[in-house]
């Protein structure tokens, strides 16, 4: 039989969201904190600040990097009430 991907059910397997930790000490994480902060913001980001910042009436520099849009995403779905929910906080 050839060797799968497929872990097999008795050992431990190391396994990427799963679950979350009880304690959520690991779901949010702050901007300042991220190895990768200082590089510049995604596409993804990009577009949706895009968005928001028209919808907010606002503009904002083009070179931000990916803490900063994180922190203008969170700052600017508080203006517009995108992306609001009961458990709101993280970006």
């Amino acid at each position: 039989m050839t060797e799968s991907n497929t872990p097999s059910n008795d050992r431990d397997v190391d396994v990427i969201g799963a679950t979350a930790p009880a304690d959520g000490s690991n779901t949010i994480k702050d901007p300042d904190d991220w190895v990768t902060g200082d590089e510049a913001m995604t596409g993804a980001q990009r577009s949706y600040l895009e968005t928001l910042a028209r919808e907010a009436g606002e503009t904002l520099p083009g070179d931000l990097t990916k803490a900063e849009a994180s922190e203008h995403i969170d700052r600017l779905q508080s203006v517009t009430g995108r992306g609001a929910t009961s458990d709101q906080g993280q970006g």
